[in-house]
């Protein structure tokens, strides 16, 4: 395959979007929950003004230059508290620990065994969440498993009670039910999060899917997949690529035929596993970081306008009501 050649860019049109009932029921639970909050670790922008601390979980399969790169954009252009961790093997997970106590001393001035500080954590689905809980639990109470956890997205489906992860200061964590956005306008940003396992594979195009990872492994220029699956050459073709990895792992249907869903499936999980390497799919070069951030600033300043040009609104509306209550009472009594 001659580089000069390799696609520049994807092409997809098609939305994919999730947003079962019990994801629309979460979030609302999730608003609910909040008042009684102090702390949000977040894997998604929900915490509106409480102290937050966003976490980047599964470390260990972004690439190497992806924690520093986005721990400098962050401090730069929000002074924003960022941690990556990998809750499977507790790496950096004491920090979280540290960070939360620091925050339940500040949070009063009872004595530290009578502090308590409740936090949430949010997030998509399958970015790690009740793994994260368990390893904190594990660091901060030295107990096992509270909250379950499993390959498939989706497995917590509500808010769940309070978890201890602290015993002094008290630190409860709740554990909430991966949420998306009920809205994707990006179809590649879709493809995105499905090549992550956040949306059900059986909601998703596999086939697209594992082009889309042709398609990465190309721009980075890595082809050790030539050499894992025992393909001729480099290819940007998924349909030459999916029969050359079916015929490796023996996905064959009757007939002989080759079985290239079940292929797409296998080269998905391994990119999931880290067996492709380590990658992050997201630009991370400093001007990317700069224009999202500070888009992201804008869109939130745009959304915190309406919201209180509704409330004006809505106050405006309720007092015409009351003026025409007023005004109906008073020619009643004529």
């Amino acid at each position: 395959m001659n580089p000069l050649n390799v696609r520049r860019v994807f092409v997809y049109d098609k939305i994919i979007n999730w947003f079962p009932g019990h994801m629309a029921k979460g979030l609302r639970l999730i608003t609910e929950k909040l008042n009684a909050v102090q702390v949000v670790i977040e894997f998604e922008p929900i915490a509106q003004k409480k102290d937050r601390l966003i976490v980047y979980n599964k470390s260990d399969l972004a690439h190497p230059d992806t924690e520093a790169a986005i721990t400098k954009a962050f401090k730069e252009h929000k002074d924003q508290d960022v941690v990556f961790t990998n809750a499977n093997d507790d790496v950096n997970v004491k920090g979280i620990i540290k960070y939360l106590a620091k925050k339940a001393k500040m949070s009063g001035t009872a004595s530290e065994k009578e502090l308590t500080t409740m936090v949430m954590v949010v997030g998509m689905p399958n970015v790690g969440k009740s793994s994260l809980i368990n390893s904190l639990r594990r660091i901060g109470v030295k107990k096992g498993k509270a909250a379950p956890t499993g390959a498939i997205p989706g497995i917590t489906r509500t808010v769940a009670g309070t978890i201890k992860v602290l015993e002094s200061p008290k630190v409860y964590l709740i554990d909430t039910p991966g949420v998306m956005i009920p809205h994707i306008p990006d179809p590649v940003s879709a493809i995105k999060v499905a090549l992550t396992g956040a949306i059900s594979d059986h909601l998703s195009d596999e086939e697209v899917i594992a082009d889309y990872l042709l398609f990465q492994l190309n721009q980075s220029q890595d082809y050790s997949y030539v050499k894992l699956y025992n393909v001729k050459e480099p290819t940007d073709d998924i349909k030459v690529f999916l029969p050359q990895v079916a015929k490796y792992i023996g996905a064959l249907k009757k007939g002989g035929e080759y079985n290239l869903p079940a292929a797409a499936q296998f080269l998905i999980k391994q990119y999931r596993l880290g067996k492709l390497g380590r990658f992050t799919l997201d630009d991370i070069r400093p001007e990317a970081l700069e224009e999202f951030l500070t888009k992201e600033v804008e869109e939130t300043a745009s959304r915190q306008q309406q919201k209180k040009a509704d409330k004006i609104e809505e106050r405006k509306i309720k007092r015409q009501i009351q003026q025409r209550k007023w005004e109906e009472r008073e020619k009643a009594k004529l």
